[in-house]
């Protein structure tokens, strides 16, 4: 039905950029027995949001609590 000559069109004429394949790196990375957890592994930016991740856990799990409280006694009119 279609005929192709195996080669790939680009719709735009802009010239492609060509990008450096990290991936053995990032397997020795994150591979490597150091005794870190591997969430943590990527680096600052990953302990940043595991931090961030727990301290929204935490604060969202006490608000639910206090309004939990909160709904359970009602003012008393």
């Amino acid at each position: 039905l279609y005929k192709s000559d195996g080669n790939p069109r680009t719709i735009s004429s802009s010239a492609r950029r060509q990008v450096d394949n990290m991936v053995k790196e990032k397997q020795k990375l994150f591979q490597a027995n150091n005794g870190i957890p591997v969430h943590l592994k990527g680096g600052a930016k990953d302990a940043i949001l595991y931090r961030l991740t727990m301290a929204l856990t935490v604060f969202g799990s006490g608000f639910v609590v206090y309004e939990l409280l909160n709904a359970a006694m009602p003012k008393k009119a």
